[in-house]
């Protein structure tokens, strides 16, 4: 027999017995379902972290502060106060950056009417926007003269206008932050942030009246800095390094009070450790491919005992024994191959599902379906060896003799 003739002999067997075909097939259905929803979810997770991160800003360094440390003890990288407002003036004179944004933040109850959350407030100055790519929807950003001033005056993200029932019309209305009056001039144009990166759920005020109602002092949580052209980042973070050291009094040879992140290494970052997860959970989910892989060689091995007259039969008209193992070969093959379309069918819609929900929409990679449908030969073809040299090595007049 040809083989298409044995995948049709394979496929009349199956419909012959559909319940337990469905059945053998469910183990390599879940277990291929798993993996390509698995993958796709680290795929759209890695996707969703990565836009959020670019949405921070083109070319981005962040300046932060060192670690403290306190009886021989060291605190963690931030805990230092070693960055100042002129630190943030001085870096803005260095040749290839184009903004500089200092920051100081603290958490407060943020309400506005009836309705109250508690969110981010960032003291800032006006060059926030162009340092962070941020968009006004309505109203205005922060200008020099507010932010030099101390005014009190905020923009809102998108996520606590939401939170706070705020609209268009919000827009030179007062909202209390802390117990202090603020007047709402803008509210930001949503990013689709999520999580602790959620760059929606905060309020953006001048760095003045940070210092004058909510903090203390000179010092600063961190400086974002802006560079012109990709190809300066690494001169710039040298000089940047280069100036701070001097200005805060130490030697070349000296550790920095300070740390300078390049988006681009915290990308690579964020992506191989998403990677090394999404392999993890691959490897788990692919378990269950073994597992439907020894239900294929169980009901093989059923079937190779209840045809096992129908094997001498056709032995003693010429059939060999190389036609037997195909024979059954074919079958676990077509078995774990049904299995595994109809679980990347299940998996596409998980992985639709989820991507929905998470909000970074429906990712995959073809290149996981060609892996899922391999995998599945693979299943069909080694649980399936077995059988099928079972069923080839049987002796034809013992086999017609089998009741």
């Amino acid at each position: 027999m040809s083989p298409l003739d044995l995948v049709r002999l394979a496929v009349a067997r199956l419909r012959a017995s559909r319940l337990r075909a469905m059945l053998t097939m469910l183990g390599v259905i879940i277990g291929v379902g798993s993996v390509v929803a698995l993958v796709a979810v680290g795929q759209g997770a890695t996707s969703g972290i990565t836009r959020q991160l670019e949405s921070l800003g083109t070319n981005l360094l962040t300046i932060n502060p060192g670690s403290v440390t306190s009886f021989g003890t060291r605190g963690a990288a931030g805990s230092a106060t070693s960055l100042t407002i002129d630190d943030a003036t001085a870096v803005g004179q260095i040749s290839g950056v184009a903004a500089v944004a200092p920051e100081l933040s603290t958490q407060k109850l943020v309400v506005a009417g009836d309705l109250n959350t508690t969110t981010t407030i960032i003291g800032t100055t006006a060059d926030y926007a162009t340092v962070h790519n941020n968009t006004i929807w309505q109203g205005t950003f922060l200008t020099g003269p507010s932010t030099e001033l101390g005014m009190r005056v905020a923009v809102l993200g998108a996520t606590t206008a939401t939170d706070l029932g705020l609209d268009a019309s919000a827009v030179g209305t007062d909202i209390s932050i802390g117990g202090i009056p603020f007047r709402i001039i803008g509210i930001l144009q949503s990013k689709g942030g999520a999580g602790p990166l959620n760059a929606d759920d905060q309020i953006l005020v001048p760095l003045e009246t940070v210092r004058d109602h909510f903090a203390s002092g000179d010092s600063v949580r961190s400086i974002a800095v802006s560079v012109a052209a990709a190809d300066q980042m690494d001169r710039v973070k040298a000089e940047i390094t280069t100036l701070l050291k001097a200005r805060h009094g130490l030697g070349a040879a000296d550790s920095a009070d300070f740390n300078v992140f390049d988006q681009a290494q915290l990308l690579t970052t964020v992506n191989s450790i998403t990677g090394l997860l999404t392999v993890l959970l691959a490897g788990i989910a692919s378990i269950s491919l073994v597992v439907g892989g020894i239900g294929i060689m169980n009901i093989m091995l059923v079937s190779v005992r209840e045809r096992t007259r129908e094997i001498g039969v056709r032995k003693a008209i010429g059939a060999r024994s190389r036609d037997i193992l195909f024979q059954f070969l074919i079958e676990a093959l077509v078995l774990s191959l049904l299995g595994g379309l109809i679980g990347i069918l299940v998996g596409l819609g998980a992985t639709a599902l989820i991507g929905a929900i998470a909000g970074w929409g429906f990712v995959f990679s073809p290149l996981t379906l060609v892996v899922a449908v391999l995998f599945s030969l693979a299943v069909g073809v080694i649980f399936g060896v077995w059988p099928a040299r079972q069923a080839a090595r049987l002796d034809p007049i013992a086999a017609l003799r089998y009741e």
